[in-house]
């Protein structure tokens, strides 16, 4: 049976693991599989490779090694700062946006549930937060204020470093997921004045199952995973070597890959939207054209859903999503786009294009022949059909 080709466009979802981290992570799975917390060498020599990867990811970030705490993934690094902060403060009162991911969004309305207070920030159409929000809902028993880098879904970046400056003036602890930037904008943890920040390293060409969490220095603690010593007693369990190695590897690539990601990588986003809104009619972008980050694109397609075009898509080998990944299969519309004032049909009618550093010009070159006749014959069919203007 002949592979098929494929023509992926949802890196933020997940991205492909980069071969230089699939080289790096071989021999922890094949000749160097001890136990790091051993006492002989077979085992306990492994600390070092664990230190150069820590290494490697804190200079990603630009923080020290030592603020660097290995995890699963960012779900569970979002998790432990809101968990960590609750505890160490005492107090009750969350401040997010209503755009968050589902590692947030879950979460704070689980601690709703458990009578804690949550203060949901709205944003503006075009995904944007205005910071003065921040400062207007800081109250006394706040806890954590957190708030994410850059949206999953549109890729509008918040203003993290105002945020933080306005966090700091009132001290109250600051936290942002920063899951989707890595290799696409510069992450200064310094700048950003944050107290936490959480990676996931399967969305910079590592594998799924590790993350990080950035704790600042003197920052109180609280573990949300107990048991062993591992992580200098802050995250308990035995470390993923393998993974984490491949986490600092992909993290080397990361730094080294910024400026394609803004300049050839943009451009090829660019040349897909622009080719999809001036090919096809009644299609509109979401969120910010310039407050973006430079590989990502999300348009509605009016009079149509999501879920039909992604079909046909997919029969053409073409890998792209109606918003995050976490939340396929649920039957409501994204709640990113609904809090920024999309209808329910058009939210509905929305896709998301996520590049990366593999993503070619053959492959924009494929979508964009393809993508104008899946949307005028989905048109003819589709219930939603009798709503097009040109049949009112």
């Amino acid at each position: 049976m002949e592979e098929r080709r494929v023509y992926y466009f949802d890196n933020n979802a997940t991205t492909a693991v980069a071969p230089e981290v699939f080289e790096a992570m071989k021999p922890y799975f094949q000749t160097e599989w001890g136990n790091p917390s051993s006492a002989y060498f077979f085992g306990h020599h492994l600390s070092g490779a664990i230190q150069e990867a820590r290494e490697k990811v804190a200079a990603l970030i630009h923080s020290e090694p030592r603020e660097v705490v290995f995890t699963s993934c960012g779900t569970e690094s979002d998790n432990t700062a809101v968990f960590s902060a609750l505890e160490t403060t005492g107090k009750r009162h969350l401040i997010t946006s209503a755009v968050e991911h589902s590692a947030i969004m879950n979460q704070t309305q689980f601690l709703k549930r458990k009578g804690y207070d949550v203060t949901y920030l709205p944003v503006n159409p075009d995904g944007t937060l205005d910071p003065s929000q921040v400062a207007a809902a800081i109250r006394p028993d706040t806890a954590l204020v957190s708030l994410m880098y850059a949206n999953n879904e549109t890729g509008v970046i918040f203003p993290i470093e105002e945020v933080g400056k306005i966090c700091r003036k009132a001290g109250v602890l600051f936290h942002t997921d920063a899951v989707q930037t890595p290799g696409k904008l510069e992450i200064d943890v310094q700048k950003l004045g944050v107290d936490f920040l959480s990676l996931s390293a399967h969305k910079l060409h590592a594998p799924k199952g590790i993350g990080l969490l950035y704790i600042k220095h003197r920052t109180p603690f609280q573990p949300y995973v107990m048991g062993g010593h591992q992580e200098n007693k802050r995250r308990a369990g035995t470390e993923n070597v393998p993974y984490i190695v491949g986490f600092g590897k992909a993290a080397e690539l990361s730094l080294a890959s910024i400026k394609e990601e803004k300049t050839r990588v943009k451009e090829l986003r660019d040349r897909l939207e622009q080719g999809i809104l001036s090919a096809i009619p009644y299609t509109h972008l979401n969120g910010n054209k310039d407050l973006r980050l430079p590989n990502t694109s999300n348009i509605t397609f009016s009079y149509i859903e999501a879920e039909a075009i992604l079909m046909l898509l997919d029969q053409l080998g073409v890998c792209a999503s109606s918003g995050s990944a976490c939340t396929t299969g649920s039957l409501g519309a994204s709640h990113v786009l609904n809090a920024m004032g999309l209808s329910p049909m058009e939210a509905r009618g929305s896709v998301r294009f996520s590049l990366s550093r593999y993503t070619t010009a053959e492959d924009v070159d494929h979508v964009l022949k393809h993508l104008p006749g899946i949307i005028a014959r989905l048109r003819t069919m589709s219930p939603l059909n009798e709503m097009h203007p040109d049949n009112v």
